[in-house]
């Protein structure tokens, strides 16, 4: 299972929006054959591994698969009735079907047809694969998911606003993995002025661009002057600002004229409308944001329970300074039952840093 894990990460972020799928099949303790699925609308994992072998299997063989196959036809048949109909007569299952559905229903159809079916073999790692699939198909939402970069006193930045680094390399290539995982990323018209990213994933000698949502209700980041690096690059056309339908009308039509993209929210409490994105990224088949959130940012998100997972890389760092960036408003939490909480958290080590991620509870 482990490997058939591997398997399943060789389409990291290529799959959207369907999930990652790894399956192999094993004959008298080897592995005879392997496939994962690549993209949407092409062939699932167990589909691949069936076409790989190419022969009748052994009566001893066992497909080994991350996650439940599927037991409904649609562009590419259903997995079970393919691997009844090979003859496979042992599976072994990672995550059970996120959908509420079909959860179950795969499984019963390949006991029902006698074969032998093992279950939750690596199940949280299996399911972990999928983070935005899961999400998408239980919750028809877009999985929304802040990340921060902090000090251990929470500290995102000097007094300064100095920034540049608050992590070290390791922690800056895995925020490049994440990237490359999720559709679309995020971030705030501060971010933008006082870094002027390009929020691509680079690894390997690769560049990839995802969809590039900038927040900013009132269009500063088109100030006059040099225009920020996604508003000029080779992407732009993948770059989307984010403002109030009231934003000034001459600094949308600037934004159009350099060829990015405007998408036009109502105010919510002085703010964009979260809802209105969340659906406006639905709409699009945008299935999840990954938000590099500042310190406003991050404060208005978690606060008010407008996204639904974090990644909280932490550095071996303090600030010690009150006046030094960090997170949180005035709510003044009483107890710590009333501090916001993660589950399902995973802890990484990145060389000197940490990190930590999980749904955000709300």
């Amino acid at each position: 299972m482990a490997q058939a894990i591997r398997l399943a990460r060789r389409a990291w972020g290529q799959t959207h929006p369907n999930p990652m799928v790894g399956a192999l099949i094993v004959e008298n303790g080897e592995v005879v054959a392997a496939g994962w699925h690549r993209a949407a609308g092409q062939p699932h994992a167990e589909i691949e591994a069936l076409t790989a072998l190419g022969r009748a299997p052994a009566t001893d063989a066992t497909l080994y698969v991350t996650l439940e196959p599927c037991s409904t036809c649609g562009r590419t048949g259903a997995c079970t009735q393919a691997i009844i109909d090979a003859g496979i007569r042992r599976v072994v299952v990672g995550a059970v079907d996120p959908n509420p559905a079909h959860a179950g229903r795969g499984l019963a159809m390949l006991s029902q047809a006698g074969i032998e079916v093992t279950q939750g073999v690596l199940e949280d790692a299996c399911t972990d694969l999928n983070l935005i699939f899961n999400h998408w198909i239980t919750a028809a939402t877009p999985l929304l998911a802040a990340k921060l970069a902090m000090t251990l006193d929470g500290k995102f930045a000097a007094a300064s606003g100095h920034s540049q680094w608050v992590t070290g390399q390791a922690a800056r290539r895995d925020v490049m993995h994440w990237r490359r995982y999720f559709p679309a990323i995020a971030v705030g018209a501060n971010t933008v002025l006082q870094d002027d990213p390009s929020l691509t994933s680079r690894m390997d000698g690769e560049v990839f661009c995802p969809q590039r949502f900038v927040f900013d209700r009132l269009l500063k980041t088109l100030h006059s002057g040099p225009l920020p690096k996604l508003y000029a690059d080779e992407f732009k056309a993948k770059t989307v600002i984010l403002c109030l339908e009231t934003a000034d009308p001459q600094r949308k039509a600037a934004a159009l004229k350099a060829g990015v993209q405007i998408w036009e929210l109502p105010a919510d409490r002085g703010h964009l409308d979260w809802a209105a994105f969340r659906r406006r990224c639905a709409e699009e088949a945008i299935c999840g944001v990954y938000i590099e959130a500042g310190p406003a940012l991050a404060t208005e998100v978690i606060e008010s329970g407008k996204v639904d997972y974090l990644f909280i890389y932490q550095a071996p760092k303090f600030m010690a300074d009150a006046a030094a960036r960090g997170i949180g408003s005035d709510r003044r939490t009483a107890t710590m039952a009333d501090a916001f909480q993660l589950g399902n958290v995973h802890h990484s080590i990145l060389a000197e840093d940490v990190l930590i991620r999980g749904k955000l509870l709300k």
